[in-house]
């Protein structure tokens, strides 16, 4: 069916409402039409994101209506006896609307459902799923895309969002609903009548809230000093504003400051059009109010706050905002050393990172004899080691992060949890100040001790059909004529995640990869530099992954920026 018959179906259907029909109608741009149209919402193995409106190719109450009935399909087949699912949501426009939705038609389909009251971050939709021993998860939410965006994820039982198998088994079911007359729904309030609808709320808060507090580890220190540790934190309009706050209050953290324009939930993202931690634009008004109270740390977590963002004052009295991969290399080093100073370093502790976050990490881990992990893109993969670590006891999880800004100490979540992370950071800095230095002083000893790394990161947009067609020829181009040097220095090994070969460019020698296959190219050169090229799996972008080691701050800033250009000209070349 092509996308002006689809567009017509719409129109004319009984079951479409008519304010959606209303804004179909109102469209007069045929590309507008096309890319509404052109495709359904695919269902991906991280669930559905899209930008909110009317059509096949957007978020609304019916490309979630069709998901949910699916995933219900996929709950009802896989499952026996009582099956249940958490649902929680962001502060996103019509976030409360599709969990409703959602909650609803699994309600019909004979699946009981804990309901959040209000806005909860997805950390804690995670810890949910096994606290009240669920079948599944989903979390409405888009994360850190901007305001015109919203998603669907889906978790599994074990609170890990659901990785490849069950992802593809649950996109099998998806696709079968084809109709909007198949899917179920039944009344919200009747449905909460008859216990098929549970609103929750502290019940799960409060034992969330514990297990973030006891992943802390030096609590003498906390319990001594706290109080003297100045702190600046923006929630950027999301779900953080509560939960940090209670767990920093409850562990004596009484010099918390709060950026008022940015701490109520507001879908519209008024101070923040891009709500992303990593965008610095977002850090304004807080570093406005350090003019004035001067504090030891100022962060900020995205809109469902599984994201955070650091900012700290270098040695010439400015504030720089550190990378993800800054902050999650002080957090590896800060966890190894303090667990080893207490003794509860374990023979088999493991850290675990993405194929596309910081080489440093491994550094600090060799310094440590700790054994380090790579998994794709993706925190799902360091939650489903966490599961396989519980079933085989062969490693004891300590940390993973990913350079995307998420970390995870603690094992009582599956995903990544800027909650858990902000009590961790503000221990670090107060560790740091106890010592006499800033967390930017602490960075730059680890940086004398393991090399300067610098790591960057290019996102094309690549609108439409038109772009997903360029960024699969640009992949393609890349295999046909793989990259042999960048700037006169050679390929040392060449990764194809898709084909699931490790080549040694030097021998010709090959081995296999021992990860789930994933289109993502991946080359490490003689000096250390690397790059890696993937499309998103959120948005319509391509991204390319860059990074370098220098012998100072400025040399490595200098190599990356230099190294960026040369890496650039080949992909675009290959895109052209």
């Amino acid at each position: 069916m092509d996308y002006r018959a689809k567009y017509d179906e719409w129109i004319n259907s009984s079951i479409i409402d008519e304010d959606t029909k209303s804004e179909l109608k109102a469209i007069t741009d045929e590309k507008e039409i096309e890319d509404r149209f052109y495709k359904d919402l695919e269902f991906g193995t991280g669930g559905l994101r899209g930008v909110i409106g009317a059509g096949s190719n957007r978020m609304n109450i019916y490309t979630v209506g069709l998901a949910t009935q699916g995933f219900a399909n996929y709950l009802n087949n896989k499952f026996t006896g009582e099956i249940s699912v958490s649902i929680a949501h962001d502060s996103r426009i019509k976030s409360d609307v599709f969990a409703k939705r959602a909650a609803t038609i699994l309600a019909a389909n004979g699946i009981k459902v804990n309901l959040f009251d209000s806005l909860r971050p997805v950390p804690e939709l995670s810890f949910s799923v096994r606290e009240l021993k669920c079948n599944g998860g989903i979390a409405i939410t888009a994360s850190h895309n901007p305001k015109q965006y919203n998603g669907y994820k889906v978790y599994g039982p074990d609170g890990c969002q659901v990785t490849d198998a069950d992802a593809t088994a649950i996109i099998g079911c998806v696709s079968k609903v084809t109709s909007f007359e198949d899917i179920k729904t039944v009344d919200f309030d009747e449905a909460i009548k008859n216990g098929m609808i549970k609103i929750v709320s502290e019940e799960v808060d409060k034992p969330y809230i514990e297990a973030v507090k006891s992943a802390t580890i030096r609590k003498e220190l906390i319990k001594e000093k706290a109080k003297d540790l100045k702190i600046i934190y923006t929630p950027i309009h999301g779900t953080g504003n509560v939960p940090v706050r209670r767990v920093l209050t409850e562990l004596g953290y009484t010099g918390l400051h709060v950026v008022k324009e940015q701490e109520l939930p507001d879908g519209n993202f008024p101070t923040a059009p891009y709500p992303n931690p990593e965008d610095p634009k977002v850090f304004k008004l807080a570093l406005d109010m350090a003019k004035e109270i001067s504090p030891d740390i100022i962060f900020g977590t995205d809109p469902d706050a599984d994201r955070i963002g650091v900012v700290v004052k270098d040695s010439k009295g400015e504030y720089q905002i550190l990378s993800g991969n800054q902050t999650g290399v002080l957090l590896t080093h800060y966890i190894l050393s303090s667990l080893k100073e207490l003794n509860e370093l374990k023979d088999n502790s493991v850290v675990i990172k993405t194929i596309v976050t910081s080489e440093m990490a491994r550094k600090v881990c060799e310094d440590f004899n700790v054994e380090i992990m790579d998994v794709l893109t993706g925190f799902k993969y360091i939650g489903e080691k966490i599961g396989q670590f519980e079933k085989d006891g062969s490693h004891t999880y300590v940390f993973g992060f990913e350079e995307s800004y998420g970390s995870l100490i603690g094992t009582h979540a599956r995903d990544k949890d800027a909650v858990v992370t902000a009590a961790l950071v503000c221990e670090m800095t107060l560790y740091y100040k106890d010592k006499g230095l800033s967390l930017y002083d602490a960075f730059i000893e680890l940086g004398k001790k393991y090399g300067f790394y610098q790591e960057s990161l290019v996102s094309i947009e690549l609108q439409g059909k038109e772009g997903q067609e360029k960024i699969s020829k640009c992949l393609d181009e890349l295999r046909k004529n793989p990259v042999t040097e960048v700037n006169g220095v050679k390929v040392a090994t060449a990764y194809d995640y898709k084909e699931s070969v490790e080549k040694d460019v030097a021998s010709g020698k090959t081995s296999a990869i021992d990860l789930p296959k994933s289109n993502v190219l991946k080359y490490v050169l003689e000096d250390g530099s690397w790059f890696v090229v993937r499309p998103s799996g959120t948005e319509p972008k391509m991204k390319a992954y860059i990074a370098v080691v220098g012998n100072s701050v400025e040399d490595a800033k200098n190599k990356v920026e230099v190294f960026k250009e040369k890496v650039m000209a080949i992909i675009n070349k290959a895109m052209a």
